[in-house]
Order: C-alpha cells, then sequence, then structure tokens
C-alpha cells in the first residue's frame, strides 16, 4: 500500500492507495509542521488514528507534503520519526509548496500558491519547482494567510479599530479577554492555527464592507510580497492551494486584476488532485 499526504499546519489529509491504485482509505490528523510541534508528537498522533495504526506496517511507500519540511534540517526530523512509524516504507518527504505545485498543475508553467493557515509561492514549470522567496512564518511573514488575518482582527478588536457592529457581535461571539488571547498566543504552540481560528468570524462576515476591505488589502498585500517578485508575474496564469483562496476567491481575483495579475486554478483541498499527479506522472 501507499500513503499520500498533504500536511499543513492544521491538519494533514491521508490518502492511502493499494497497489492497483485504488483508494484503500482517507483519513486526516492533526498537522506536524516541524516549526510549531516537538516531533516526538507524530508517532503519538498517528497511533491514535486507528485507520492508521493497523496498517502502517503494510505501507511500502509513503509521500508526505508538509508545511515547515523545507529546509533539509526540518525535513530530515520529520523523516526520522516517519522511518519509526513506518518501518517496511521507502519515505518521501518534501515541503507542501511540492504538494501544491503537482496539485494545480494544468499542463503549463504556472506561478502556485499557497493561502491557508500559512502562505507560500513557488513556479513550477511541470517537472521543476524554483522558489525565489523564502517563507518566514507567521510572526513577520505568511501574507494574506488565515493567521494574518486573524492577526489583523485581534489586533483591531482591543485597539478598538473595528465599526461598532463588529466590535460587538465579535465580543458577544467569543467573550475574549486581552489575557486569554496573549496566552493562547504566546504559550501555544501552535500559536499560527490559533490565529487562524479567527477567519472564520470573517468569512461568516465576508460580504460586510469593512471586511471585504480588509481581506482585499491582505491578499494585494500577499500578492506584493509573494507572487510580484517572480520574473514571470504577468506572463503566466497564477494557481492557488488553499481554504483562503477559495472562500475569497472573488476578492482574490479582484486584487490581482489590480495588480494586472491572472489567477487560473483555485483549490480547496488539494489532496484528490495530488494523488491525481502521483497516478499519472510518478507511481507510473
Amino acid at each position: 500500500m501507499i500513503a499520500i499526504v498533504d500536511g499543513g499546519s492544521t491538519k494533514c489529509d491521508w490518502v492511502i492507495l493499494e497497489n492497483s491504485g485504488k483508494i484503500h482509505l482517507k483519513t486526516t490528523t492533526l498537522g506536524f509542521n516541524p516549526n510549531i510541534i516537538n516531533t516526538d508528537f507524530i508517532l503519538q498522533e498517528i497511533d491514535k488514528n486507528e485507520a492508521l495504526f493497523f496498517i502502517k506496517n503494510h505501507l511500502e511507500k509513503v509521500f508526505f507534503y508538509g508545511s515547515g519540511c523545507g529546509t533539509p534540517d526540518n525535513a530530515q526530523k520529520v523523516r526520522n520519526e516517519f522511518v519509526k512509524t513506518f518501518p517496511q516504507a521507502e519515505i518521501t518527504i518534501k515541503e507542501d509548496l511540492t504538494a501544491a505545485a503537482y496539485s494545480a498543475y494544468n499542463g503549463k508553467p504556472a506561478i502556485v500558491c499557497i493561502l491557508g493557515t500559512g502562505s507560500n509561492s513557488c513556479f513550477f514549470d511541470g517537472e521543476k519547482i524554483r522558489v525565489d522567496l523564502p517563507s518566514l512564518g507567521f510572526l513577520i511573514g505568511d501574507e494574506g494567510s488565515g493567521s494574518a488575518l486573524g492577526k489583523h482582527l485581534l489586533r483591531r478588536f482591543f485597539m478598538k479599530k473595528l465599526p461598532q457592529d463588529l466590535e460587538q457581535d465579535f465580543r458577544d461571539t467569543y467573550h475574549l479577554t486581552i489575557e486569554e488571547a496573549i496566552r493562547s498566543m504566546y504559550h501555544n504552540p501552535r500559536a499560527n492555527a490559533y490565529l487562524g481560528e479567527y477567519n472564520k468570524f470573517i468569512a461568516e462576515r465576508k460580504k460586510h464592507p469593512y471586511f471585504q476591505n480588509m481581506v482585499f488589502d491582505e491578499l494585494k498585500n500577499f500578492l506584493d510580497y509573494q507572487v510580484l517578485p517572480y520574473p514571470e508575474a504577468g506572463e503566466v496564469e497564477i494557481n492557488f492551494i488553499g481554504y483562503i483562496a477559495y472562500i475569497y476567491e472573488d476578492i482574490l481575483r479582484a486584487a490581482a486584476a489590480e495588480l494586472n495579475l491572472t489567477i487560473g486554478k483555485v483549490v480547496q483541498k488539494p489532496i484528490d488532485s495530488l494523488v491525481d499527479f502521483h497516478l499519472k506522472y510518478i507511481l507510473n
């Protein structure tokens, strides 16, 4: 059997294939970003998943594409845990940008972006992935992401910048104190996911003019920092992977149009497209 895994900071989507290519099972675990968790957690989390626990010794290949795995050191940390967890399998560890590039591939070169809990970008010509810009994480990077939007919302709430109707709505929804927010941000190994959770409040009210403008500005900020520096920007389509790109697709396209950029494919969950790419180009 073969495992193909799309690993975000918040969660991992797993598809287990029979050697024939038939899907054996689909499941999810929490995310395994080595920048924000102790990698000992990986083995514990997989063993908690009953479906994975019972087939882990039967896997022959594992393809894991994970956020935070773009550096050799982090990739090795995750590999070490996977080798322990799946002792019979050949392990391939690559960053989530590779999964995004594979999932969004439509037969022609494109700039490929991730807009989920975090954000990132690359150029993919169908064979090679080129990353011109570093991923700086949620503290000073991740423009346009769920964590960035959540950060905007919390900052504006506590600094009394929200319109009165949104401020009262937020207060009634969360009853959040500054003490609780500080504790959850600074004493939480998944602080980026914590911030990203507040995007739900924005998404449910995305037609509000205030949020329309806030999201537009932040997505334009993403395009400015993570797309425009590519020499191909303006010449090729820009394909997107991730929940944030999907739910704000109309705003994203408007921000891109203002910068004379063309949005192509927008995929909410890349796992199915990722499996298709493997069946077509890798496993064959």
